[in-house]
């Protein structure tokens, strides 16, 4: 059904929320669902088995990963949380930002998370910022956790 604006201007403030709020919903829904080629470019960039059987960096195998991964950064960049937690893996921390936005903190070595995971850590790390609509928007590489 097509929708006549002189409706919509006439609509209740409640239900024209709501119809945004669902136009909104249809836009996530079809970006998300728009990146297999790019996720599968990803899958060839590098072993992400290998990645997730090394939970938290604390066998040693992201550290040799790290420039792949950061090769792959516009890869990665448009991601949705999904996409990222099938491909890399259960994030070894998460952060909430300002804004909604969210990061997911991969850590790439050894550190004083591996013994207590609710441990500070300096152990180096890879954060993947997503916007409050849920896609990656930054890709950073620190020491611990990210600055907000």
């Amino acid at each position: 059904s097509t929708i006549n604006l002189k409706n919509f201007t006439k609509m209740p403030v409640k239900s024209k929320t709501n119809f945004v709020q669902y136009l909104l919903l249809c836009v996530v829904l079809l970006v998300g669902a728009c990146h297999p080629e790019q996720s599968e470019q990803l899958r060839k960039a590098f072993d992400l088995a290998q990645w997730q059987a090394d939970r938290g960096g604390c066998k040693g195998i992201r550290t040799n990963m790290i420039e792949q991964v950061k090769a792959a950064e516009l890869l990665i960049k448009g991601l949705t949380q999904n996409e990222i937690a099938d491909l890399m893996g259960k994030p070894d921390r998460q952060q909430l930002a300002e804004r909604n936005q969210k990061f997911y903190v991969y850590f790439l070595e050894k550190g004083e998370h591996c013994q207590d995971n609710k441990q500070v850590t300096n152990a180096r790390s890879v954060a993947f910022r997503f916007s409050a609509i849920g896609l990656v928007t930054e890709v950073t590489f620190q020491n611990g956790m990210p600055r907000q």
